[in-house]
């Protein structure tokens, strides 16, 4: 299986960028008008998309080629990009109304030394919105090569809550027909994802391809936490 862990829009199939552009949208109503911290931003299309509606917005990636990339893909005058570790973010305390960070926190050794800096970095008033996959259970040793760690959602809200006095829970997942879901649990030898042929299938039960997945297709709710592929969390209320 592929881990793909960069995302480049005008190089992806549409339906993968809507996915990851779900979080985005689904952060925009925070961000309006306000100082914005895109943390590990990658190729920078999130942290453009926030632009639209923030005051300002500044995003932050440990790697040198995603951010040139961004700086000279997306461009505006309240959009900046900056070459910062996660762990030890170059910027005074209380600068950020909202910290965004989504498919990050699972890549990091050391969590809590991120968790404190985004903290940090936020106004006593200021709002963390957080992303990563969904587990069954909490490992340290996930299939995925790129991943440190991967949670299971109490867990997960267990450790945001050591950072953070309030932690809405939310999950994010495609929208499928029953009898989608139905045929992915009979897959148990996981053809569908080996045999090209077979994915088509699912026009056939009503659910699209992930090719032609669109922003609509997918939620981010509170409910059915049960069948979220990312958890989603909205944290406010920071800890010094």
């Amino acid at each position: 299986m592929s881990y793909p862990e960069r995302i480049v829009p005008d190089e992806t199939e549409p339906g993968i960028v809507a996915l990851h552009l779900k979080r985005y949208a689904f952060a925009e109503p925070w961000c309006r008008s306000k100082d914005v911290l895109d943390v590990a931003c990658g190729v920078g299309y999130g942290s453009a998309f926030l632009g639209e509606t923030a005051g300002r917005v500044v995003g932050v990636d440990l790697s040198e080629d995603a951010i040139e990339y961004a700086r000279e893909r997306y461009r505006g005058a309240n959009l900046e990009f900056v070459v910062a570790d996660a762990t030890a973010l170059p910027f005074d305390a209380d600068t950020f109304d909202v910290v965004c960070s989504f498919e990050t926190i699972e890549h990091l050794p050391d969590r809590d030394a991120y968790l404190a800096e985004v903290s940090r970095v936020l106004r006593p008033a200021g709002t963390y919105l957080v992303s990563t996959p969904s587990s069954p259970r909490t490992t340290d040793r996930p299939e995925n090569p790129f991943h440190h760690v991967e949670y299971e959602r109490s867990d997960f809200e267990t450790l945001l809550r050591r950072f953070f006095d309030s932690v809405d829970m939310y999950g994010q997942r495609r929208l499928q027909t029953l009898r989608h879901r139905l045929l992915q649990r009979a897959d148990i030898f996981g053809l569908r994802r080996r045999l090209g042929f077979l994915r088509r299938a699912s026009r056939l039960v009503g659910t699209p391809p992930m090719a032609g997945v669109t922003l609509d297709d997918v939620v981010i709710e509170r409910e059915r936490l049960d069948r979220a592929q990312e958890l989603v969390a909205v944290c406010t209320a920071p800890r010094a």
